[in-house]
């Protein structure tokens, strides 16, 4: 079962959680149209690659090329969750710690999303 965050929880899970790091699996058109993530600027190193739904295993070879250490905790984002749970569960296939941030970039019913909560943008 992968574990749920929502962005509302997201700084005090850095705080104690400081091996996290972020990766926003959104397209290039989201992060060009919508924003991306600042990351660093919690303290999270951040990570960007898009997850195509029909390119599963060719994301997880373009993933490790990042050569994220398997201690680390990867936190997992989208525009609302869902494309986010997939990729979590697929790095959890592969022995990474990954968490699914459950409310995205944008929001979705679990909450109001890295933007609408004030979280740095780029």
């Amino acid at each position: 079962m992968i574990k749920q965050i929502t962005c509302k929880e997201l700084k005090d899970h850095v705080k104690n959680n400081p091996k996290s790091v972020l990766l926003d699996v959104r397209t290039q058109g989201e992060w060009d149209n919508i924003g991306k993530p600042d990351g660093d600027k919690i303290g999270l190193k951040t990570y960007f690659l898009e997850i195509k739904r029909d390119a599963f295993y060719d994301f997880v070879k373009e993933f490790k090329n990042f050569n994220i250490n398997q201690d680390n905790e990867v936190l997992v984002i989208c525009a609302s969750g869902e494309r986010s749970q997939i990729t979590a569960e697929l790095l959890s296939r592969e022995n990474y710690k990954s968490i699914n941030i459950s409310d995205g970039f944008m929001g979705s019913e679990e909450g109001e999303g890295w933007k609408n909560n004030g979280l740095p943008c780029l």
